[in-house]
């Protein structure tokens, strides 16, 4: 009889499998010698067992047939499956007498022996391999709730085999956190956010999981993975539940959402209607109906033969069924009238430096009251933690599905991470409300000049400050309802002197925010 010798581990790692290929080759090669079994071939093959479609023992069993051997020698019988179906091929090729012997250092299996043996044998090969992944996943997922990725490091980061955790990459890190401050500009593409990495010796081939396609620059939708990826916050997605990673952070939370931000802003920019919007669409709703205001473009023929264009807005009046009986406005007819209301805001000089003076002031001593807020919110992230406990206990019972359950829970710790973060600035910087108070004043000051300017643009940015969506169109009139501080503006303007400013916008317990957590 002639054997073929069949050696196999599950890994390339000589660590990771407790009979090494060399050391199963020495033993079935002194068994062989001491029996006086005839090797034909010796086959060897690093790869697990656990599924069908292993290419070298595919070949062997090819051979088997072919009659260029009749038996196997192998360390154990777990060697040659670890499945149901290599494990019942075996059989079947054994009970047929196509294979004569299987012999291993502790058994030999014959074609008249029990059936019923070799199969309890392979269904606890079977078992193994199964219950062993289990346990390898119940590990994995344990590690991800104690915050610790168990798969490859991102871009920024790397895998620290002593410790078993992910540590910042020292060289890469600053560059993508470049990357993501480039990207929330809004002025970058993605393509040049890849050749700025690539710039850099960021590219295919060289980054791992990205190796197809070596030496150039990454492609949009890796770029985009990495803009979008918790990761870089502090959060990371593992088995499609959201976890907090021990890790360091590359970026903070608000830099994040600014740059998704963006990014759905670009996503919608290959929507554009074919009549490109005019300057002041999107800002107004009709008076009558509530539709949106949208502009047309029309051309007329003079006596002279010029062709004069011109703009009007009117109603989308987007529902047959809603009857609107609004005219349109001519765009000069129409910016003159928000010039208008943007000259009621105009704050005077002497006001702003008096606001200036107070806010300085009430700078100085907000630090008393920020101990009561960082409480507010340290008991808002205990309301948080108990929310995202209540909902997991739910789940756990199985009272909400599992698609709710991770929606609701993402949601939780992503609010979270912001009332953190809002934490630490509250701490590092006691008066961090001054500076948006400071811009506003000196936004109140510039709308005179903005008003008197041809810039559409700034005015519609400046009115949409003021009103937000409460501009309205009736009866070719602009109105509409300023938001908070511009209101005490305007009417502390009509209804008090310049020189009287306090009563109005200024309360007895100054003039910084109150905290509402």
């Amino acid at each position: 009889m002639r054997y073929f010798l069949y050696a196999r581990k599950s890994t390339d790692v000589e660590d990771k499998q407790v009979m090494s290929i060399e050391g199963q080759l020495v033993e079935l090669r002194a068994l062989a010698k001491r029996d006086g079994l005839e090797i034909a071939e010796e086959f060897i093959e690093k790869r697990s067992a656990k599924i069908p479609g292993r290419p070298v023992f595919e070949d062997m069993l090819k051979r088997i047939e072919k009659d260029e051997a009749h038996g196997i020698i192998c360390w154990k019988i777990d060697r040659l499956s670890r499945n149901p179906v290599d494990s019942g091929r075996i059989s079947w090729l054994l009970q047929q007498n196509i294979i004569q012997k299987i012999v291993t250092h502790d058994k030999i299996y014959l074609p008249h022996d029990n059936v019923l043996l070799m199969s309890v044998e392979f269904g606890m090969a079977n078992q193994y391999i199964r219950d062993l992944s289990v346990n390898v996943k119940r590990g994995l997922r344990q590690k991800a709730r104690q915050g610790v990725y168990p798969s490859t490091a991102p871009l920024g980061y790397r895998n620290d085999p002593y410790t078993k955790t992910i540590v910042v990459d020292r060289r890469k890190a600053p560059l993508v956190r470049k990357a993501f401050e480039l990207y929330a500009k809004n002025g970058s593409r993605l393509e040049d956010i890849a050749q700025f990495l690539f710039e850099h010796g960021i590219k295919t081939g060289a980054t791992r999981g990205w190796s197809k396609g070596g030496g150039r620059p990454l492609k949009k939708d890796q770029i985009t993975f990495l803009l979008s990826n918790p990761f870089y916050f502090g959060h990371f997605a593992y088995s499609g539940e959201m976890y907090e990673g021990t890790h360091t952070p590359i970026v903070s939370k608000e830099l994040f959402d600014a740059v998704q931000k963006v990014l759905a802003l670009r996503s919608r920019a290959h929507h554009k209607v074919a009549n490109e919007p005019q300057a002041y669409c999107g800002l107004l709703h009709c008076g009558e109906c509530g539709f949106s205001i949208t502009a047309e473009e029309k051309s007329k023929r003079q006596k002279n033969g010029n062709v004069h264009r011109y703009i009007y807005y009117r109603c989308t009046k987007k529902k047959a069924a809603v009857h609107c009986s609004q005219p349109y406005v001519r765009e000069e007819a129409l910016d003159s009238q928000l010039s208008g209301l943007l000259a009621k805001f105009v704050m005077p000089a002497h006001w702003a430096k008096e606001l200036d003076a107070m806010a300085e002031r009430d700078a100085a001593s907000a630090s008393q009251t920020t101990a009561a807020s960082v409480q507010a919110m340290r008991a808002k992230i205990a309301e948080l933690d108990g929310k995202i406990a209540r909902i997991t206990d739910l789940f756990v019972e199985q009272d909400i599905e599992r698609g709710d359950y991770l929606e609701r829970k993402r949601a939780l710790m992503s609010e979270k991470k912001s009332v953190q973060e809002r934490i630490l600035l509250l701490e590092r910087d006691a008066a961090v409300w001054l500076e948006p108070m400071q811009k506003w004043i000196q936004e109140a000051q510039m709308l005179e000049e903005i008003a008197k300017s041809k810039d559409y643009p700034s005015k519609k940015s400046s009115l949409q400050k003021i009103f937000g969506s409460n501009l309205t169109l009736h009866a070719r009139e602009a109105r509409g309802v300023p938001q908070n501080q511009w209101f005490s503006l305007l009417t502390a303007k009509e209804n008090h002197s310049e020189n009287n400013l306090v009563p109005i916008l200024v309360t007895s317990r100054g003039i910084e925010p109150r905290f509402h957590p």
